[in-house]
């Protein structure tokens, strides 16, 4: 089981003796689980299911996605927070057009993600397991 230290950030290729350990680990820019709001867990995972989609993540669908938990969710508080993100090394924003902006996770982004679900499937005594479509799982 993992030590109890949510803030930590094991990459997906980390192995099992190293998650047994108290060793606390951090993405490349320093971010950890715990140093996010809530909000800004909910926009990660909101643009890791518009990617696995295959859907553009621009400001106006990552609503989309959280307005179900959210209800209305007020402009300055998406984009602020999206900015936030950018700045932390999690989401990298590039131009659409004109008007709009792109969000897609990085692969600091993408680990953290990682690491909470190994986090939650350990405690849930889950196996996880990661696919390429090819039918042959790998587990994690």
């Amino acid at each position: 089981m993992y030590a109890d230290d949510s803030r930590g950030l094991e990459s997906p290729d980390t192995t099992d003796a190293s998650l047994a350990t108290d060793q606390r680990l951090v993405a490349d820019g320093g971010t950890t689980w715990a140093d996010l709001s809530g909000f800004q867990r909910d926009v990660l995972e909101a643009i890791a299911r518009l990617e696995i989609a295959d859907e553009t993540s621009y400001g106006l669908a990552i609503k989309r996605q959280l307005e179900p938990q959210y209800g209305e969710v007020n402009h300055g508080r998406l984009y602020s927070n999206l900015d936030s993100l950018v700045e932390r090394g999690l989401v990298e924003k590039s131009t659409l057009d004109k008007r709009t902006n792109e969000y897609v996770l990085t692969d600091d982004g993408h680990g953290l993600l990682y690491q909470r679900v190994e986090r939650l499937a350990d405690a849930c005594e889950i196996e996880v397991v990661a696919t390429d479509g090819s039918g042959d799982g790998d587990q994690l």
